[in-house]
């Protein structure tokens, strides 16, 4: 039952005056492109002080679901919508309870960063008003993890708990996610009810007993097939998905049974973090293509394809050294045509990876080597801009001192650039979407260096 605290306080009091806040804030009937600069950063504050949630906590949230993106109002795997994942689906049903709360479009709620932020901090404090945290007991931030909980929808605990660590984690770390919505890190002591004595997949709960470092969280069993692979039929390929949500939701949604969906195994971004949620030997439904299941392992690798920043070397590597030991194990060649994505199976629907997936490093790592050369910084100053990509045009993201040596994971063309080492449109890439020219890189070959691929 909703408490009628909103109702009191919002709806009957001021449904009027908050629409025409939204609407100045671009919140309307159709969908915005983005948020732009600073909006994001008024969104969260005002939602804050209107539902009286820790400010800090709702950003949080928002950046563990989906890195304050709203993907141009296109749902995740799990139904989840917009930048805080207010979610539509037979299990989570954030997203009608939001509408419910703030009377507020649902398409709104979908599509504009303003009223997902509303939604969701609306639907956080149902849930404390619920849970009994009233009063000064708000304040405290450490009281909020149930409720964070609950917002998730995970049925399993360690799952759940999970989720919710997941979100005090970025607390206590703290991040700049840009437009003015950055989290200083501090001290957190969650209180954890009775997931307290839950262990989180990859904590010390259950491991996988078919990949040592995987954590075992099973996917219901109306989301795959019990077989007795390979020897029923033979494990030919790895298909490399995108899961179009986080770690823990995906995770959660594996278990959900309507979700009509699993793979073997998912990644998480931030570390390369592993949960296992269907035996190697039983046939996951992820290709959406009955051959391709049977004769195939599917791999799930947190984030959204239209995203970039998702796609770490932590989870690069960590994926490709599962890839690796399962094609070792089954006789699969380490190869394009039998590693594929998604979007290779035949009818599919689906374009993950996505064209931010660098299959030329990945197919280096999963052979066991990473093929990198290694070059001295020369910047005649004190430090090198670092780019997002190959040329000038790009984002500066970072920087590099001078007389640092860095590896170079891969070469490509880009903008002409002149520097202590003479006129050059090549440039290295020495991190995922971070680049450098070559100009001011000492490598020890004028150009192109040998056994390096191209990006």
């Amino acid at each position: 039952m909703l408490r009628t605290f909103h109702r009191g306080r919002l709806l009957l009091g001021g449904v009027l005056a908050v629409t025409a806040a939204l609407a100045g804030q671009g919140v309307g009937t159709t969908p915005a492109a983005a948020a732009p600069a600073g909006t994001l950063a008024a969104a969260f504050d005002s939602a804050a002080e209107r539902y009286d949630v820790p400010r800090d906590l709702l950003v949080a949230l928002g950046y563990a679901e989906s890195r304050l993106d709203m993907h141009g109002g296109a749902p995740s795997a799990a139904g989840g919508y917009g930048l805080m994942h207010l979610a539509h689906n037979p299990q989570v049903r954030t997203l009608d309870e939001a509408a419910e709360l703030t009377r507020l479009n649902p398409l709104a709620l979908r599509t504009e960063p303003a009223a997902n932020v509303l939604g969701a901090a609306a639907v956080l404090r149902s849930y404390a008003d619920q849970a009994g945290l009233v009063g000064a007991a708000r304040d405290d931030v450490n009281g909020w993890y149930l409720p964070v909980v609950r917002y998730g929808g995970a049925s399993d605990p360690s799952v759940a708990r999970l989720y919710g660590d997941t979100v005090y984690d970025l607390l206590r770390a703290g991040f700049d996610a840009g437009s003015g919505a950055a989290v200083t890190a501090r001290p957190v002591a969650p209180r954890r009810g009775d997931l307290e004595r839950v262990a989180p997949p990859g904590g010390m709960g259950t491991l996988s007993t078919d990949y040592g470092p995987a954590a075992w969280a099973p996917a219901s069993t109306s989301n795959y097939t019990v077989a007795s692979r390979p020897g029923s039929h033979p494990i030919t390929r790895i298909v490399i998905h995108m899961t179009q949500g986080s770690y823990a939701g995906s995770i959660s949604w594996f278990q959900n049974p309507t979700a009509k969906v699993s793979a073997h195994y998912t990644f998480r971004s931030s570390d390369g973090a592993v949960t296992q949620s269907v035996r190697e030997k039983d046939i996951a439904w992820h290709a959406g293509n009955w051959t391709y299941n049977t004769e195939s392992i599917g791999i799930e690798h947190e984030g959204y394809v239209d995203n970039p920043a998702w796609f770490t070397d932590a989870m690069y590597r960590a994926s490709a050294a599962l890839t690796r030991s399962l094609a070792t194990k089954y006789g699969i060649p380490k190869d394009r045509a039998h590693i594929i994505g998604h979007v290779e199976v035949p009818g599919a629907t689906h374009t993950d990876p996505g064209p931010n997936w660098n299959w030329t490093y990945y197919l280096q790592l999963v052979n066991g080597s990473t093929g990198i050369g290694s070059g001295t910084v020369n910047t005649e100053a004190s430090s090198l801009n670092v780019r997002s990509g190959p040329g000038t045009g790009y984002a500066v993201v970072g920087s590099v001192a001078d007389g640092a040596t860095v590896g170079v994971y891969c070469q490509a063309i880009g903008s002409t650039v002149t520097g202590p080492y003479g006129t050059s449109a090549i440039w290295d890439r020495i991190g995922t979407n971070r680049y450098v020219s070559d100009a001011f890189l000492l490598t020890g070959y004028d150009g192109y260096i040998p056994g390096v691929p191209r990006c």
